[in-house]
């Protein structure tokens, strides 16, 4: 009997689909929700290996800002509810505190631009301690919106030396990426491309189209996923997919995972989804992949940063907001990291950039330790 793979990312449609004869996954537990509760939060039940199993949601996003609130409806334990109709009279999304700017700053950061001379030559020289690999595969992980595809255009508008969108950016409340997409990141022009590859695929929730299963996300860190593959509810990655990688070697597999989340939406994100991203971790982890995670749009919940970006390190406000994203991903605040995207700019700011780039060498010194793990160790000649 064909199994069948209960894992799936999406708002609103789950679609059972048949786990392929592909990459072995041992036996896990399965996300699955009590009946009739609409929206729910995901938990954890025992499904044995041979059980078919109807998928529901996981979770959904709302298509406005909403404030979520708790159901009580019939058969809807803890189900997920959103108000989208927020009156004026309603609690406010943020709430800046009376002295939002702290004393000095809570992480060190260097903003000369020294210092962006520096991070783009430790960048742009960096290869992997691993000689089979010349480049750090890092995939981007991350709500539908979250700016993922924006840190890809922005750290290469960094290397460029003006702003460019190189990765296809979308502003709609679906996800812009369909297929796994590898994006170079190259110096200037004429120069050989850096070891860094930051992958970008369709982003979590946001749409029944997006088709993105546990399993897919699992493949593609595995290194079983062509690229260009266009993700599918109804189409599965498998042993047959049109390019499927069947032997995959270190250099196609992803070698850091960086979570993106949005700063600006973290109120408004279902409840269900700290679980997902809880499991989602508890499953790479088991790859011995490292991860990391960007908190973007910082500049839109503090007044202070819009203005100067420098003032990233003092705000209360961020600082409030990590412990917030560590709670949601299940991950120490120390290996989250703030970001401010480009996105009405016209031209390049020198501590923007510098924020970009100590988030780039943030995330190689993780891969890097993938790589430390993964290197076979010389102990010298046999000796009969």
């Amino acid at each position: 009997m064909e199994k069948r793979n209960k894992c799936s990312f999406g708002s609103g449609f789950i679609f059972a689909t048949p786990i392929p004869s592909g990459p072995s996954i041992s036996a896990k537990p399965a996300f699955s929700m009590a009946a009739g509760a609409k929206d729910a939060p995901s938990t954890l039940t025992d499904v044995s290996s041979t059980e078919i199993v109807e998928n529901k949601p996981l979770f959904t996003f709302p298509g406005t800002l909403a404030k979520p609130a708790i159901s009580t409806a019939a058969g809807a334990k803890y189900a997920l509810s959103t108000v989208t109709d927020v009156s004026s009279t309603e609690r406010p999304l943020f709430a800046f505190p009376a002295q939002p700017k702290l004393e000095s700053q809570w992480r060190d950061m260097d903003w000369t631009e020294e210092q962006k001379t520096s991070l783009m030559k430790t960048i742009s020289s960096y290869r992997p301690i691993c000689h089979e690999v010349t480049q750090a595969r890092v995939l981007l992980l991350g709500p539908v919106g979250s700016g993922k595809s924006s840190f890809v255009s922005s750290v290469q508008s960094v290397f460029n030396g003006r702003v460019t969108n190189r990765a296809m950016v979308g502003s709609s409340l679906t996800s812009f990426t369909k297929k796994l997409q590898s994006f170079h990141i190259h110096c200037q022009k004429g120069e050989d491309p850096t070891g860094l590859v930051l992958c970008d695929i369709v982003g979590l929730g946001g749409g029944e189209m997006t088709g993105l299963t546990l399993y897919d996300i699992l493949s593609v860190i595995k290194g079983h996923v062509p690229e260009g593959h266009k993700f599918s509810p109804d189409q599965p990655v498998r042993s047959e997919t049109v390019g499927y990688v069947k032997k995959p070697s270190l250099k196609d597999k992803i070698h850091c995972v960086a979570f993106v989340v949005d700063a600006s939406k973290i109120l408004t994100y279902p409840k269900g989804l700290s679980t997902t991203f809880q499991q989602l971790r508890e499953h790479i982890s088991e790859l011995g992949v490292h991860q990391v995670a960007l908190l973007t749009h910082v500049d839109q919940i503090c007044p202070e940063t819009a203005k100067d970006v420098t003032k990233v390190y003092e705000s209360r406000i961020i600082r409030d907001m990590m412990s917030k994203v560590g709670a949601l991903l299940g991950m120490s605040t120390s290996y989250i990291v703030p970001v401010k995207n480009y996105s009405s700019e016209l031209d390049l700011d020198a501590s923007t950039d510098v924020l970009l780039l100590s988030a780039v060498d943030h995330i190689l010194q993780y891969a890097e330790l993938y790589f430390q793990d993964n290197t076979p160790q010389h102990t010298g000649p046999k000796i009969d």
